[in-house]
C-alpha cells in the first residue's frame, strides 16, 4: 500500500513538471507591448504601402491582370469609430480595419492602455485585407482601392444599439462596390458586407476574399509571465476539426483546401481575431508565409452578377476577447478557440460552474473555493470510505511495526501476515491513493480553466491575490499550501520504510516549488482541496480512534 501511495505521489508530481514543460514548449508568445491610446488630434504614421503579391489569386482564367503600381498609395486619413467596445480605425485604402483597441481590456493591472489587436505598423502587423476579385481582371475593389465615406468620426450613441458604417468604392468606371460594416453594443463581432452592383450589359465574374496577415514575432518567454507561454499564431476550423497552425511547419508545407463550414483566425492568448463567412458558402482556405508574416486566406468560389443586378458577401469578424457566449454566436465552433486540451470534457462543465456560482457571489476567488467545496461534497462518501481506512491504518501502525520487528529477514511471511492482518481488520491498503486519482483529473482541467479563459484574466480575489490567472506576488498561497500538505501528511499513517517516509515528507516542498509560479487561482483550488481533506480526515481520525 506503501509503495504504491509513494508511487503516485511521484506520478503525480512528474505529471505536474510535464504540464509545466509542455506549456512552457507548446504556447509561445511574446510580451504584450504597451499601446497607445486612439485620441482625436493623433498623428498616425505612414504604414507600408500594400503591394500586389498580397492579392489571392483566382482558379480561373490562369491569369489575371493585377491593379498597377498606382494603386498602392499611402493610406489616406483613416475613419475612426467608437463604441462602447471598441476604438477601431478603418482605412480609406481597402476600407479595413486597420487598428483595434479594447478599453475593458488593460495590458495589465497597473496599466489604463489598452489592449491593441489590430495594427499595420511593419514589425507588428496585424490586419484584416477584404476586397472582391475580377476574373476578367481591370479595375476591382480589392485591398489596394480607395474607399470613402460620408464622415471621417463614427461613434455609437448612448440610446443606440447598433453602429454602421459604409465605405464606397472610389471607382471610375461603372460598376459600383461598398463595404458596409455593422457593430453592435457590447459585441466584439463585426458584420461586414461588400456590395458589388453591376449596371453594365455585361455578366461580372469573380469572387470575395478575407485575408488575416500577422508578423510573427520571436518568442520572448518569461519564467513568471502566464502569458508568454501562452499561444500565439494562426488556426484554421474546416467545419470538423480545429487546428493550431505552426508557423514554422507553414515555411514548408502551406495549407490549402476548400470546404463549407470553415474559419480561420489569429490567436493571442485570451484574445483573436477571425474570420468567419456563410457556414453555407464553401471557400478555398490557404495558410503561409510570406518573409516575416503568416498569411490566412480565405476565397469563395467564382460568383456571377448578371448585367443590371448585384451580389452581397457577407462576414463576421470577431476582434477581441475569447468570451465564449459571443464565440458561440458568432460563428459554428468559434468557442473552440478557448482550448482547454485533452480535459475539456471536464474544463467545460467545471467553467460553466464557476460562471454562476461568480454571477451570485461576483468575485472569482470565491467562486473556486465554492466550486472546490461543491466538488468534495460529490466525492465525500467515496472519499470518507478511503479516509476512514486510513485512519485505521493509522490505529494499526504499533501492530504492524510489530509485525515488522518480528519477520523483519522473512519478506514472505511478513507480507502474508500483513494481508491477513488487513484483511481481518477489513482495511484496504490501497484505499488512500483513491483522493489523489479523484484529484488529478480536476486539478488539470482548473489548470486549463485558469490559464485559458478570458474571464478571470486579471481577476482579483482578495488582500494581495489582484490577478487569479497570474502567480501569487508574494508566494503566501503556495507556502500556505505547503503546509497544508504537511498536516495532511501527518494525518495519514506514516510509511513504515525510512525511506519511504522521507519521500513523503519532502513532496509538500516539492509541492511548494511546483506551485510557487502556477496561477494563484489554481493554488487556491488545491489549499482548499487539501484544507477541506484535513478536516475530513481529522474527523473521520476522531471517530475511529473513539471507537
Amino acid at each position: 500500500m506503501d509503495s504504491t501511495r509513494i508511487l503516485l505521489w511521484a506520478t503525480f508530481s512528474l505529471l505536474l513538471w510535464v504540464t509545466y514543460t509542455a506549456w512552457v514548449a507548446q504556447y509561445p508568445v511574446p510580451a504584450q507591448q504597451p499601446s497607445a491610446q486612439i485620441t482625436g488630434t493623433e498623428q498616425l504614421p505612414t504604414p507600408p504601402a500594400p503591394t500586389n503579391d498580397e492579392l489571392p489569386q483566382l482558379a480561373e482564367p490562369p491569369t489575371l491582370a493585377t491593379p498597377t503600381a498606382d494603386a498602392a498609395v499611402a493610406l489616406s486619413q483613416p475613419i475612426r469609430i467608437q463604441t462602447d467596445v471598441f476604438q477601431a480605425l478603418i482605412d480609406g485604402q481597402g476600407g479595413d480595419l486597420v487598428q483595434v483597441e479594447l478599453p475593458g481590456y488593460p495590458v495589465d493591472k497597473e496599466s489604463t492602455i489598452p489592449i491593441r489587436l489590430l495594427d499595420y505598423p511593419q514589425q507588428e502587423r496585424w490586419v484584416f485585407q477584404t476586397g472582391l476579385r475580377s476574373a476578367a481582371g481591370g479595375s476591382e475593389p480589392n485591398h489596394l482601392a480607395e474607399f470613402s465615406a460620408q464622415r471621417m468620426e463614427y461613434a455609437l450613441g448612448d440610446s443606440a444599439d447598433e453602429l454602421s458604417v459604409t465605405l464606397d468604392w472610389e471607382n471610375v468606371g461603372p460598376l459600383r462596390a461598398r463595404k458596409v460594416y455593422t457593430f453592435r453594443r457590447g459585441q466584439y463581432a463585426v458584420d461586414l458586407s461588400i456590395i458589388l452592383e453591376n449596371p453594365t450589359d455585361e455578366v461580372w465574374r469573380g469572387a470575395a476574399y478575407a485575408q488575416i496577415l500577422r508578423h510573427h514575432t520571436p518568442v520572448e518567454r518569461s519564467f513568471t509571465s502566464v502569458d508568454s507561454y501562452s499561444f500565439r499564431g494562426p488556426v484554421l476550423y474546416d467545419g470538423d476539426e480545429y487546428e493550431k497552425l505552426d508557423v514554422e511547419d507553414l515555411i514548408e508545407e502551406p495549407v490549402n483546401q476548400s470546404l463549407a463550414g470553415g474559419w480561420m483566425a489569429a490567436i493571442q492568448h485570451h484574445f483573436l481575431a477571425a474570420v468567419v463567412p456563410p457556414p453555407a458558402d464553401e471557400y478555398h482556405y490557404q495558410a503561409a508565409t510570406r518573409g516575416n508574416e503568416f498569411v490566412l486566406t480565405g476565397l469563395s468560389n467564382i460568383a456571377e452578377v448578371p448585367a443590371g443586378g448585384q451580389i452581397e458577401f457577407p462576414f463576421t469578424l470577431f476582434v477581441g476577447p475569447k468570451l465564449q457566449n459571443q464565440l458561440t454566436a458568432a460563428g459554428p465552433e468559434l468557442e473552440l478557440t478557448v482550448d482547454y486540451g485533452m480535459l475539456t470534457i471536464l474544463a467545460q462543465p467545471l467553467f460553466w460552474g464557476l460562471e454562476r456560482i461568480h454571477r451570485l457571489v461576483g468575485n472569482w476567488g470565491w467562486a473556486i473555493i465554492i466550486i472546490t467545496f461543491l466538488i468534495k461534497l460529490v466525492f465525500y462518501k467515496l472519499t470518507e470510505t478511503s479516509g476512514r481506512s486510513m485512519a485505521k491504518m493509522r490505529k494499526l501502525q504499533p501492530r504492524m511495526k510489530a509485525l515488522q520487528e518480528t519477520y523483519k529477514d522473512k519478506r514472505e511471511e511478513l507480507s502474508r501476515h500483513m494481508m491477513e492482518l488487513y484483511k481481518r481488520e477489513k482495511v484496504n491498503p490501497a484505499a488512500g491513493c483513491l483522493p489523489i486519482l479523484i484529484q488529478m483529473p480536476f486539478f488539470f482541467a482548473f489548470y486549463w480553466v485558469l490559464i485559458e479563459t478570458v474571464e478571470i484574466r486579471q481577476a482579483p480575489f482578495m488582500l494581495w491575490i489582484d490577478d487569479l490567472s497570474s502567480r501569487d506576488p508574494f508566494f503566501v498561497l503556495p507556502l500556505l499550501m505547503g503546509a497544508a500538505m504537511l498536516i495532511q501528511t501527518r494525518l495519514n499513517p506514516a510509511p513504515p520504510d525510512p525511506v519511504q517516509a522521507k519521500v513523503m515528507q519532502i513532496m509538500p516542498i516539492v509541492f511548494t516549488a511546483f506551485f510557487a509560479f502556477f496561477p494563484a487561482g489554481l493554488v487556491l483550488y488545491w489549499l482548499t482541496n487539501t484544507t477541506l481533506s484535513i478536516l475530513q480526515q481529522w474527523r473521520i481520525n476522531k471517530v475511529i480512534a473513539a471507537g
